[in-house]
């Protein structure tokens, strides 16, 4: 590698490891605002088990940034060189374009390395680890789910709120249970209560006492002269299922998050004979499994496939804006992982190859590639 092609390489690799570090973090701090901070915030979290969930997020994260990082970092390179006149100049010498998108190339086949590695084995055990650990940490001080002058909505269908709690003894209670349009079908009331929890069951087990309840009519909950009627108790207990965030039994495993070796074996497992399925129904989780492949290979070649339209495109561009390569950049990964997302949209639908159309996105991107490579090389 001669002396351009280092200076090329190392503007590359160090442009697109800020970009994907950025992107990582935008995407980072999006997870752990949704999953992490509010439990942080509330208290139902320790700070080292916070500063590790959000350490586990890294692979996961970096799988969708790395594409983008790439594509970003080749456009602000070469368009700056580009507006320069470096290229100019080196082309004037006779360098083809081809000649100068050697290294850029070579790091782009680097980057369909690692995002293979990342997305087979370190994105696939950081994901299992950070469910399995969040789940633990919820699991292991549960009461915590109930914060005084707070209202609870981590239980879906229903809206908790406590005036009071010292230890597990709850003041002036309220409890709303909701229907699919968030309306309120049904609330209690209580002034005192006491929250215990069923590690066997995974739930939390809510006894009211002095309670009062109020049933609306469930065809117009809003209108409230139509009530049902409402009841009085001495004692009434009420379950509080945890669900996904009650310990480690409780996390489902998507496709996803499986390695490459697991994902040959449930492809195996399901191409093997089961009375509890049947022939069509294996067929299709099969085809599933190998959706989910075939995802996460052209995923890591997009990397390729942004590298061949961004060499053109940033030595087209011509600009130094860093908004306007961005924008670029931004628009064209939004148009890839949305054919994406449109093929996964039949998977239910073996006969149409939906695995083998997850590559539409990648030969796309080449074509457009190529042609852009011949017209760029051309003028």
């Amino acid at each position: 590698m001669n002396l351009i092609h280092r200076h090329i390489f190392a503007n590359v690799v160090l442009t697109c490891a800020a970009g994907v570090g950025l992107f990582a973090f935008v995407l980072m701090v999006g997870n752990v605002l949704k999953d992490l901070l509010g439990l942080l915030v509330a208290g139902q979290m320790a700070v080292d088990t916070f500063l590790h969930l959000v350490l586990l997020t890294i692979p996961v994260v970096v799988s969708y940034a790395l594409p983008m990082g790439m594509l970003t970092g080749i456009l602000l390179v070469l368009g700056r060189m580009s507006s320069d006149r470096e290229v100019t100049a080196l082309r004037a010498s006779g360098l083809s374009v081809a000649w100068l998108s050697a290294p850029i190339l070579f790091c782009a086949l680097i980057g369909v390395v690692l995002n293979l590695a990342i997305n087979f084995e370190f994105m696939p055990r950081a994901k299992v680890a950070y469910e399995a650990e969040l789940a633990e940490a919820v699991r292991q001080n549960p009461l915590s789910f109930i914060v005084p002058r707070t209202f609870i909505r981590d239980f879906p269908g229903l809206v908790i709120y406590a005036g009071d709690k010292k230890g597990a003894q709850l003041r002036d209670f309220w409890l709303w249970e909701l229907d699919a349009q968030n309306r309120v079908k049904r609330f209690a009331r209580a002034d005192t209560g006491r929250l215990d929890f069923d590690e066997k069951r995974n739930t939390l087990v809510l006894t009211l006492e002095h309670a009062q309840a109020e049933v609306r009519d469930e065809k117009d909950p809003e209108n409230f002269t139509q009530a049902r009627g409402s009841a009085a108790w001495e004692q009434a207990t009420f379950d509080l299922p945890l669900g996904k965030l009650g310990g480690a039994q409780g996390v489902h495993r998507k496709l996803r998050w499986y390695t490459f070796d697991q994902l040959v074996e449930e492809w195996r497992r399901l191409g093997r004979p089961d009375p509890a399925l049947s022939a069509a129904e294996r067929e299709k989780l099969q085809m599933r499994v190998q959706i989910t492949i075939h995802e996460k290979f052209a995923t890591a070649f997009s990397v390729l496939s942004f590298a061949l339209v961004a060499i053109p495109l940033g030595i087209k561009v011509s600009r130094k804006e860093t908004s306007a390569n961005l924008g670029i950049g931004l628009a064209l990964v939004m148009a890839y992982y949305f054919a994406t997302i449109v093929i996964g949209w039949i998977d239910n639908q073996p006969a149409l190859r939906p695995d083998l159309l997850m590559w539409l996105p990648n030969l796309a991107f080449q074509g457009l590639g190529l042609w852009m490579f011949y017209k760029v090389d051309r003028s």
